[in-house]
């Protein structure tokens, strides 16, 4: 839409295609207001922990009504070429700084739900690869491995205990004063498996270093077929594998892990279970470009 209409506007000014087409790159969040200056505002995003110098088309007047101190929900769009310069763009929902524990639960609500606005902060990238990396360490330091294979059962009774295992550390390392308060008993189950991996005969769990924690379903049927492809002449065995290379939410993490587990199977089991003799499918199995999930 916005090309089209730059492209039905040839009286627009090159410093007016510019801004417009910044435009493609708008940031919404939660702010809060760190002051309000003569003609702007200075904002800080509770999801980026970036600040934003915000202006309005319709003057200062359109911050009076905003909270000293409070928070605001808006959506900002770039003033190209300016730097560092933003604007207002639509409606802006304002809290008073009496809400902060709400206006908080908002923020990592929408922070989970869409962790791209989190991520334009560079500095936010490098600190949430540092955390996975070591959770990742302790994860493999508590159970001998990065991947383990467990009826649903007893997969969601060890993770409790390794939550619960690195609560207790966390713990240990802040001064009894200085820990939280209403903080949830150590005891408390903190993860919890869905139900179309509770379901399951076997759950698989691998915490790759790029691709971060995953869960499997029936990955234990899966890995026995790799380790035996005459197992594929079972219809269950085949409708597991099926289903892993139908799914649009697996990526080629397990299929990777179970190539280099078996490299001398790989090929055989998926001419079996595909029927397709005579042509190689370690295509399928090749290293790619993944999405990381620090």
């Amino acid at each position: 839409m916005l090309d089209q209409f730059l492209a039905g506007r040839p009286d627009l000014t090159a410093a007016d295609r510019e801004m417009l087409r910044g435009w493609r790159d708008p940031v919404e969040g939660i702010f809060e207001i760190r002051r309000k200056d003569r003609d702007s505002l200075v904002l800080l995003n509770l999801l980026d922990d970036l600040e934003y110098r915000v202006y309005s088309n319709m003057g200062p007047a359109a911050f009076r009504r905003l909270p000293k101190g409070g928070f605001v929900h808006v959506r900002l769009v770039p003033i190209c070429p300016v730097p560092g310069a933003w604007l207002v763009s639509g409606s802006m929902s304002a809290y008073r700084k009496s809400g902060t524990a709400q206006v908080a639960q908002a923020a990592l609500a929408a922070a989970a739900k869409q962790p791209e606005l989190v991520y334009r902060n560079p500095g936010k990238i490098e600190q949430a690869w540092t955390l996975m990396r070591e959770d990742r360490a302790a994860f493999v330091e508590f159970f001998g491995g990065d991947e383990l294979v467990l009826p649903p059962g007893e997969a969601e009774e060890r993770l409790n205990a390794y939550y619960r295992h690195r609560q207790e550390a966390a713990l240990a390392r802040q001064p009894a004063r200085r820990r939280p308060q209403n903080l949830p008993g150590v005891d408390a189950a903190a993860f919890e498996l869905p139900p179309e991996l509770a379901d399951a005969g076997t759950t698989g769990i691998i915490y790759d270093e790029t691709d971060g924690l995953n869960f499997y379903n029936e990955y234990g049927m899966l890995r026995d077929l790799f380790a035996d492809p005459t197992l594929a002449a079972g219809k269950q065995y085949t409708d597991v594998l099926r289903g892993y290379l139908r799914s649009e939410t697996i990526g080629p993490l397990p299929f990777r892990r179970l190539a280099a587990a078996h490299p001398d199977t790989v090929d055989a089991v998926f001419r079996k279970v595909l029927r397709s003799s005579g042509r190689s499918c370690a295509s399928r199995t090749s290293p790619g470009p993944s999405t990381a999930r620090p």
